[in-house]
């Protein structure tokens, strides 16, 4: 009886104590951070929304990737509880799927497979009511009204205000002169490589466009005297392959921090499903400083005022590569090349031209009174 009972001691604490130790490490792991719970989805003609159901409140960032287009909201400090879905087919004109995973031990990835342009989608985050923290995804047509999270919530959700300017400090950089001698600029052409970017009617790619307007900037700039680095100078990744899209994203931003560079300007190109769509806008890190709102302001207007494209304004983002760089930087998106007009434009050699001038005649403008 005595032996009996410490075997069964023994094969009690050989099989029971490690699934306590697992149990009580994962519980360590887990300690302080939120727990992804839910996603909701909720669709109708004019928008997708996607609302992410936290236990506490989360940071996150955002990245756009291309081939297919992709808009990747990464959630810092949480986990994925098991009863979420890992693949979600959303079937709409504006999402296509959802993917979720445990990225790492810290943090969750949400990918949103999505043709709609870089205008018409948002990300922010909400507080209070029946689910308290939540980061909400909107898919659709700029300037739709918004979407009630789910309909059967018993109270209305409430959405922020139209967004204004933050509030952004004002840390102007210093300059020995004013002027473009002697400035340090790096230029990032958007996409190459493996990855073309949007891609116009006719076949012309985004990854082509940037890098001509790269190149033919770089050439005004060096003659008026400044240092000019890019990020890639041909039809290349920049990151060495095989390599992650942060990875990638992380080498743009390392061209321009290892050098200290003065200012950092990624050119792009828009697109949306609606050929229709049309114009010029520019991007500043939502939680910069007032001189990257002013170089983005001056290199939007540069870019109008030569191209004759619409204005579509100067707008907050949390782009990886002006998020992630140490001097003011902008993303231009010149033109839509899904729109057949604006592509054939960018497409010539007068619209190469007149892009690069518009963004020179901005940055100059930018160092004239520093």
């Amino acid at each position: 009886m005595h032996r009996l009972f410490m075997l069964s001691l023994i094969l009690f604490s050989c099989v029971f104590y490690p699934v306590i130790g697992q149990a009580a490490s994962f519980q360590d792991r887990v300690n302080g951070m939120a727990e992804i719970k839910n996603i909701r989805v909720h669709t109708d003609t004019e928008k997708v929304r996607i609302v992410v159901d936290a236990t506490r409140e989360v940071d996150y960032e955002t990245v756009v990737l291309s081939n297919p287009q992709r808009v990747v909201v990464n959630i810092t400090g949480a986990w994925l509880s098991p009863a979420v879905a890992h693949n979600t087919d959303v079937g709409s004109d504006f999402a296509n799927r959802i993917r979720v995973s445990q990225f790492d031990k810290n943090t969750v990835r949400i990918v949103v497979e999505t043709n709609v342009g870089k205008n018409d989608y948002d990300v922010f985050s909400l507080t209070g009511g029946e689910n308290p923290y939540r980061v909400v995804m909107d898919f659709g047509r700029g300037g739709a009204a918004p979407l009630p999270v789910t309909k059967t919530l018993p109270a209305p959700v409430v959405t922020p205000m139209p967004a204004a300017d933050p509030v952004l400090p004002v840390v102007e950089p210093v300059y020995d002169a004013p002027g473009l001698a002697g400035k340090t600029i790096t230029l990032d052409p958007g996409h190459g490589g493996s990855d073309s970017g949007a891609i116009g009617p006719t076949g012309v790619t985004e990854k082509s466009i940037t890098l001509r307007v790269a190149n033919e900037l770089r050439q005004m700039l060096t003659d008026a005297g400044a240092k000019v680095l890019l990020t890639r100078s041909t039809d290349v990744d920049v990151a060495p392959q095989p390599s992650t899209d942060i990875s990638e994203l992380q080498a743009r931003c390392d061209v321009g921090n290892m050098v200290k560079s003065d200012i950092f300007l990624s050119i792009h190109m828009d697109s949306f499903t609606n050929s229709s769509a049309k114009g010029t806008s520019s991007y500043y890190y939502a939680k910069g400083t007032q001189a990257g709102k002013r170089l983005a302001d001056l290199v939007r207007q540069g870019i109008v005022e030569q191209l004759g494209t619409d204005d579509r304004g100067t707008k907050t983002c949390n782009f990886y590569v002006v998020k992630h760089t140490t001097m003011p930087a902008t993303l231009a998106e010149v033109a839509f090349v899904s729109n057949p007009e604006e592509e054939k434009i960018m497409n010539s050699a007068a619209g190469i031209h007149k892009a690069a001038q518009g963004i020179f005649n901005g940055i100059r403008q930018y160092f004239s009174s520093n």
